[in-house]
C-alpha cells in the first residue's frame, strides 16, 4: 500500500537519511511542510515510521493512503 505522510515544516538531512534507509520512503518539500511518499508493507510498519517520525520531534499533520498507480506491463 501507498502513503503519503505530511508534516509541518522542512526536514532536516539527517530525518531524510533516517526515512530514506529505514523505509525507503520519497521526501518531496511541499512549503510550509514537507511531503513524504512510500510503500508500506503492513500495519506494523505504518506504526513505526508514525514513531520515526514523531522521534524527531516533527508535528504529523495527515496520513494518507494513495491509489497505486496500474502497472504498463512494460
Amino acid at each position: 500500500m501507498k502513503y503519503e505522510f505530511r508534516v509541518h515544516g522542512r526536514v532536516s538531512e539527517q530525518l531524510r537519511d533516517a526515512v530514506g534507509d529505514f523505509s525507503g520512503m520519497q521526501i518531496v518539500p511541499a512549503p510550509p511542510e514537507t511531503l513524504i511518499y512510500g510503500t508500506v508493507a503492513d500495519p506494523a510498519h505504518l506504526h513505526g515510521i508514525l514513531v520515526l517520525l514523531e522521534s524527531f520531534g516533527l508535528r504529523i499533520v495527515s496520513v494518507h493512503q494513495i491509489p497505486e498507480l496500474p502497472s504498463t506491463g512494460e
